[in-house]
C-alpha cells in the first residue's frame, strides 16, 4: 500500500519491519532481537496493570501484592506473567550478548550499537532490582538494604548516597515510593534508548551474519521472509512461558520473599534474583568492600573493551578455533558464577569465586588480545609457508 511509503511515521515501521534489507543468511541466533522486543512489550502492558494496584507503602506494599494475586481479577496471571518474563529477558539477554561476543558483533562499524546495548544492559539491571523490591518480601527488604548499602563504600559521600537513596536511616515508604517510581519510568526510558539503538542499527550498518562478512551482496526484505522466522520463535516462547506461567510460576523465585518484610529478622542467606547472581558473585568474592563494588561495576563496564581488545583481522571467532576454546570456557565460567553466587560466603567458595573473577577480567583484557594476536601470526605464518 502506498500510504506506507509515504506517511512519516508508516514509513519508519515499513522501513524496519517490512522493506528493512537483510542477509539472507542469517540463523535463528538472530532472532533473540524480536524476542526481546516482545518480552519488553509484555513487561511494560503487565506492569501498567500491576501499577493500578499496587501500594508503595512498608505497611501495604505485601498486601498490595497479595490482593492482586488474589482478589483481582486474572491478577495473579499478570503478576506471573510479569516476574517469569523478567527472567525470561535476562536468560535472552545473556543469549544475545553471547551471540555478539561469538560473531563479533563489537567490530566497526558496529562499535556505536554494542556501546548502546551495554548502556542499555545496565539500566535493565537497575530496573529488575528496582522491581524485586517492590514485593517488600524478606528478600525484598534485605536485599535492597544490603545493595543500596554498598554505596556507603564511596569514601566521604558514601553513606550521604546511601541516605538519599533511602530518603532516610533506613528503607522505609520514601525508598519504596522511589524505587516505585524510578521502576515505572525506566522502561520508557529504556524503550527510547532500545530504538536508538535499533535506529543506529539499521540507518548506518545493518545487521551482521554468520560468517562475518558483508552482506550488502545478498540480501532480502525483512517481510514475509525473516517476519515468519522470528513469528516461529516467538511461538515457541511463548510456549515455554506459558509452561512456566501455568505450571512452576514460583520455580525461579526465592520462597524467603514470600514472607512479608520483617526489619528485625535476617535471612539465611541474602541472595538476588538468578540472572544478578554472576555479579553478586564478584561482588563477594573480593574481601574489601570498595573494591568489590568498583569490580561489580566494572563487570558490566569491561564489555565496552571488546571493540579494542580484539586484534583479530576477522570478525567473529566461528574460523579461530582457539578463540573458540577461550570462548567456551568463559561461558563455562560465567555459568560457574551463576552457581557460586548462590552459595554461603564461605571456604572453598570465596576462593573459587576469586579465580573465576580473575579469570573473568582477564578473557577482556588479557586472553580475547593474546589469542587474536596469536591467530593472527599462525595465518600469516600459514600464508608465507603457501607462498614459499
Amino acid at each position: 500500500m502506498r500510504i506506507f511509503k509515504t506517511h512519516p511515521i508508516l514509513k519508519l515501521v515499513n522501513s524496519y519491519v517490512v522493506d528493512a534489507p537483510t542477509p539472507s543468511n542469517i540463523s535463528y541466533l538472530w532472532n533473540f532481537g524480536s524476542l526481546l522486543a516482545f518480552c519488553f512489550f509484555i513487561q511494560i502492558i503487565t506492569g501498567l496493570f500491576l501499577a493500578i494496584h499496587y501500594n508503595p507503602s512498608v505497611l501495604e506494599a505485601f498486601n498490595s501484592v497479595e490482593h492482586i494475586m488474589r482478589d483481582v481479577n486474572n491478577g495473579w496471571l499478570i503478576r506471573y506473567l510479569h516476574s517469569n518474563t523478567a527472567s525470561a529477558f535476562f536468560f535472552l539477554v545473556y543469549l544475545y550478548m553471547g551471540r555478539g561476543l561469538y560473531y563479533g558483533s563489537y567490530r566497526s562499524p558496529r562499535t556505536l550499537v554494542w556501546v548502546l546495548g551495554t548502556v542499555i544492559f545496565f539500566f535493565f539491571i537497575v530496573t529488575a532490582f528496582l522491581g524485586y523490591v517492590l514485593p517488600y518480601g524478606q528478600m525484598s527488604l534485605w536485599g535492597a538494604t544490603v545493595i543500596t548499602n554498598l554505596m556507603s563504600a564511596i569514601p566521604w559521600i558514601g553513606q550521604d548516597i546511601v541516605e538519599f537513596l533511602w530518603g532516610g536511616f533506613s528503607v522505609n515508604n520514601a525508598t519504596l515510593n522511589r524505587f516505585f517510581a524510578l521502576h515505572f519510568l525506566l522502561p520508557f526510558v529504556l524503550a527510547a534508548m532500545a530504538l536508538m539503538h535499533l535506529i543506529v542499527l539499521h540507518d548506518n550498518v545493518g545487521s551482521g551474519n554468520p560468517l562475518g562478512v558483508s552482506g550488502n551482496y545478498d540480501r532480502l526484505p525483512f517481510a514475509p521472509y525473516f517476519l515468519f522466522k522470528d513469528l516461529i520463535t516467538i511461538f515457541i516462547f511463548i510456549f515455554i512461558l506459558s509452561v512456566f506461567v501455568f505450571f512452576m510460576p514460583n520455580a525461579l523465585g526465592d520462597s524467603e520473599n514470600y514472607v512479608m518484610a520483617n526489619p528485625m529478622q535476617t535471612p539465611p542467606a541474602i541472595v538476588p534474583e538468578w540472572y544478578l547472581l554472576p555479579f553478586y558473585a564478584i561482588l563477594r568474592s573480593i574481601p574489601n568492600k570498595l573494591l568489590g563494588v568498583i569490580a561489580m561495576f566494572s563487570a558490566i563496564l569491561v564489555i565496552l573493551a571488546m571493540p579494542f581488545t580484539d586484534l583479530s583481522r576477522s570478525r567473529g571467532i566461528q574460523f579461530r578455533p582457539l578463540s573458540k576454546i577461550a570462548f567456551y570456557i568463559f561461558v563455562a565460567n560465567f555459568l560457574f558464577f551463576l552457581i557460586l553466587g548462590a552459595k554461603h560466603v564461605e571456604s572453598p567458595f570465596i576462593e573459587f569465586g576469586q579465580i573465576s573473577t580473575v579469570l573473568y577480567f582477564s578473557y577482556y583484557l588479557i586472553i580475547v588480545p593474546f589469542i587474536s594476536l596469536l591467530e593472527n601470526s599462525l595465518i600469516e605464518l600459514s600464508i608465507f609457508n603457501r607462498k614459499a
